[in-house]
């Protein structure tokens, strides 16, 4: 029989299901930092990201037992924290959602566009995977009413489908393809000065 690694999933469940206090540092230690940059990037705030993924990390060991083993536990995990992080900033809302109106393109009469849309600069299209321009577009991300902005994360930053959205933001799924239409649209506008052919990098 081959020796399991260390960061075999089934062994490392298997170790936390039994209370072995050294794989719940283990699985801290693993995954802690993956965690936290999801954790980063729904709330501003390191100390609300930190204390979301500690939440998160607690409702993991106490929920051990519930782990199916059907995907792997790292996404397991994502789940577990960006519920934690959605949890919290529903916590934190004290004031009405701001409306998207503002920076959704402009429609004439006749329904043309006020500005048609623009071809992006090839090197920008190009660089999508370069820092800068990710962090440009998480910079304009932070920027939409939180409620789209959360869908737009879900479904384009961390890879949920539409339902897994759905019942994460507690809306239904035509809901959650609406504002992820929006929510592209606004974007989109809200790059346009930045990657836009002949717009200075």
């Amino acid at each position: 029989m081959p020796a399991e690694t260390p960061h075999d999933d089934r062994a490392l469940v298997g170790r936390l299901r039994a209370g072995d206090d050294a794989a719940y540092e283990e699985l801290v230690r693993t995954h802690g930092g993956r965690m936290l940059a999801v954790a980063r990037r729904f709330l501003r705030s390191e100390d609300d990201a930190r204390d979301a993924v500690q939440d998160a990390f607690l409702n993991a060991f106490r929920s051990i037992d519930r782990f199916e083993g059907n995907a792997k536990l790292s996404t397991w995990l994502h789940r577990i924290v960006v519920n934690a992080c959605l949890m919290r900033l529903r916590t934190k809302r004290r004031k009405p959602e701001t409306s998207i109106e503002d920076l959704l393109p402009s429609w004439q009469a006749d329904g043309h566009a006020e500005r048609p849309a623009s071809i992006w600069r090839t090197d920008a299209l190009e660089s999508l995977e370069r820092s800068e321009v990710q962090a440009l577009v998480m910079e304009k991300i932070q920027l939409l009413p939180e409620g789209y902005r959360n869908v737009l994360m879900l479904r384009d930053i961390e890879d949920l489908d539409t339902e897994e959205t759905a019942e994460a933001m507690g809306i239904s799924q035509g809901a959650v393809k609406t504002r992820l239409h929006r929510a592209r649209q606004a974007l989109r506008e809200l790059l346009e000065p930045h990657l836009r052919e002949g717009a200075t990098p």
